[in-house]
């Protein structure tokens, strides 16, 4: 039986898989994959790793000296991985595209209502018994105009609860979706219209730090700012200065630039080192959750059941249909290389 490592493993994900145990042997490390951990990887026939893994050169190097060939995310993103150093060190690497387009739609959504309706503030009041309302008032989000980054399963799956709610949509999307019926914009125009921005697309180097100092400049006063993609989308400075000056209204993350080391973990007896989270912990109006949008039971399920087959392909030699290839991550065209393609890179 195949032996799997499973790193940056709770015990969700542990259950998640636990109706697999007749076809994979895995072995769960609450470590996350990188230079210092790696080693824990020898002997095992593939990896699993997760969001905050980092799977750069010098890991990559090292799974090719312990003859591990294979590498699966239990996730959707793959900033975190050298997709040169995967080809060149002829490891595959597969991901789970899709798992639950609703569950990180509903948290934005379920982030925005909170911070408008401050749920979190009356929440802390009424346990302490105080029913005061002063401070509480929000807004009717019925007939605002709400930004969406991004139109792929996620941001479209947020349009359709943003309609329900009567609100204007205007998009943007460096792929536009043809016939769609989304009203595209530049992103200059929606950093000027949108009373709330959600960003749900994937960090590439391109889109890095989207949100700086000069995008924030050209949004609306009192606007608010949800992500729950990648943190690295926004610059985490410019976005505490844009909350201390009141140009920004509100602020819901489910991400953080520099969560690696931080998210997942009981930190709470540490003394963290991250002036800029700290700051923004304490604001009133942010409120930040550790990347748990996706955390519902469909979605594990889902996840389990789509890296398993991963791994079923990736053995029995066949075609990985969820494989990330180098050459189609350069490609003007992305899906060409995959449909041209009959059998693996390599």
């Amino acid at each position: 039986m195949k032996r799997i490592a499973v790193f940056d493993a709770k015990k969700y994900d542990e259950a998640s898989f636990k109706p697999y145990l007749d076809k994979y042997t895995f072995t769960y490390f609450k470590d996350r994959l990188s230079n210092h951990t790696v080693a824990l990887a020898k002997d095992f026939d593939a990896v699993m790793c997760f969001v905050n893994d980092e799977l750069n050169d010098e890991v990559l190097t090292k799974l090719n000296e312990y003859g591990i060939h294979g590498v699966f995310l239990r996730c959707a993103g793959y900033n975190n991985v050298d997709l040169a150093s995967a080809y060149k060190n002829k490891i595959h690497v597969a991901r789970v595209p899709a798992y639950s387009p609703y569950a990180i739609a509903e948290h934005a959504f379920a982030l925005l209502l909170s911070l408008n309706r401050h749920i979190h503030k009356a929440y802390i009041r009424s346990r302490d018994f105080n029913f005061n309302l002063e401070g509480l008032s929000g807004f009717d989000l019925h007939e605002k105009t709400i930004g969406v980054v991004g139109t792929g399963k996620i941001g479209r799956v947020f349009i359709d609860i943003a309609k329900g709610f009567g609100m204007h949509v205007i998009c943007y999307d460096p792929y536009p979706i043809k016939d769609s019926g989304y009203e595209y914009v530049p992103l200059e125009e929606m950093y000027a219209r949108s009373d709330i921005i959600s960003l749900h697309c994937p960090l590439t180097d391109a889109n890095r730090h989207m949100i700086n100092e000069d995008a924030i400049n050209q949004m609306k006063k009192g606007v608010v700012i949800i992500n729950t993609s990648r943190g690295g989308l926004i610059d985490s400075k410019a976005l505490l200065e844009g909350l201390k000056e009141k140009k920004i209204g509100a602020v819901g993350l489910d991400v953080y630039e520099e969560e690696a080391n931080l998210f997942y973990k009981d930190n709470s007896l540490k003394i963290v080192n991250d002036d800029t989270l700290s700051l923004l912990l304490q604001l009133p109006n942010v409120i930040i959750t550790s990347h748990q949008a996706y955390l519902t039971n469909e979605a594990l399920s889902n996840i389990a059941e789509t890296t398993v087959k991963n791994l079923d392909e990736y053995f029995s030699g066949a075609f990985i249909n969820n494989e990330l290839c180098y050459h189609c991550e350069k490609s003007k065209d992305p899906q060409a290389c995959y449909r041209a393609k009959t059998k693996r890179c390599f």
